[in-house]
């Protein structure tokens, strides 16, 4: 699981409040006196799964230590339409030039973490394990691999210096007998990085024996129908664990998952997430 660093977060936040305010918010400045104080609710507009809430805060005490802010909800809990997720009380100005930046965070990040959850509940009651992969938005893949975990998924891994994963590229660019290139590149892999699990990638039955008789730890079964990842399970017979990737979707996941396979990569999750509805409304204070 990826666990986020307050230095990370607030060297995200800086960036993103640095790209928004430039030489200054001139609508503010020029709008709103600077004795205005202000209370705002960020608030659920539909249902979801919260990811991000660190950034807003971020984002806001960035602009103004002082601000007052009380989280109604934590990471990876579900929200609500309408429910209250945290306040924010001060200056009206810091919480007027910090708002966009704070909501883009948790409005993206929850997005993930709620897609996440419908993919996991999607498959409650088997034994498969929902995974993300590295089709994450540049720059930001620790936070969304983070989000992913807010929503019950679990982490593929982060790069490509942390597992080896042998593809059809790699098979193509390493010369010698077609059934032997799969072992010789577990072989080379194991040599080179012992310490390291090592995947491979399978798109035919046969390379899927080829990379259980290779030792590989876990073979990814990529765009199999259902019938196929099930003679694959079979094939395997608990020799290395099982991953399906390609042609998942929240129709299909369901019957991946009943075939007995070990993993499900998803790269929709990061990829294809919607930002979801959150908003921050500016309330009554007796000020």
């Amino acid at each position: 699981m990826v666990r986020l660093s307050r230095a990370e977060i607030l060297q995200a936040v800086q960036a993103a409040l640095e790209e928004d305010i430039g030489s200054g918010d001139v609508t503010t400045l020029s709008t709103v006196p600077e004795s205005a104080v202000a209370q705002a609710l960020m608030v659920a507009r539909e249902p979801l799964t919260l990811a991000g809430l660190e950034f807003a805060i971020q984002a806001f005490t960035s602009l103004l230590s002082t601000l007052v802010i009380k989280k109604e909800m934590e990471d990876g809990q579900r929200a609500s339409r309408g429910q209250t997720i945290l306040s924010v009380q001060g200056s009206a100005r810091a919480i007027l030039t910090a708002e966009r930046v704070a909501l883009n965070f948790v409005q993206r990040l929850s997005g993930v973490a709620t897609l996440a959850a419908q993919y996991v509940e999607a498959v409650r009651g088997t034994n498969a394990v929902i995974l993300d992969t590295r089709k994450t938005t540049p720059g930001w893949r620790r936070f969304e691999k983070y989000a992913v975990t807010c929503g019950g998924a679990a982490n593929h891994r982060t790069g490509l210096y942390d597992m080896v994963l042998i593809k059809d590229n790699h098979l193509a660019a390493i010369s010698g007998p077609a059934d032997k290139v799969i072992q010789q590149a577990v072989s080379r892999a194991r040599s080179k990085y012992p310490e390291i699990k090592v995947e491979v990638e399978a798109d035919t039955l046969e390379q899927v024996g080829q990379a259980a008789e290779a030792g590989a730890d876990f073979i990814l079964c990529d765009n199999m129908e259902p019938a196929m990842l099930r003679e694959a399970v079979k094939i395997v017979n608990g020799r290395s664990k099982t991953e399906a990737s390609g042609g998942v979707n929240l129709s299909t996941v369901r019957g991946i998952a009943e075939t007995g396979i070990n993993f499900i990569s998803v790269g929709a999750m990061t990829h294809s997430a919607r930002a979801v509805d959150v908003a921050l409304d500016f309330v009554p204070t007796n000020s």
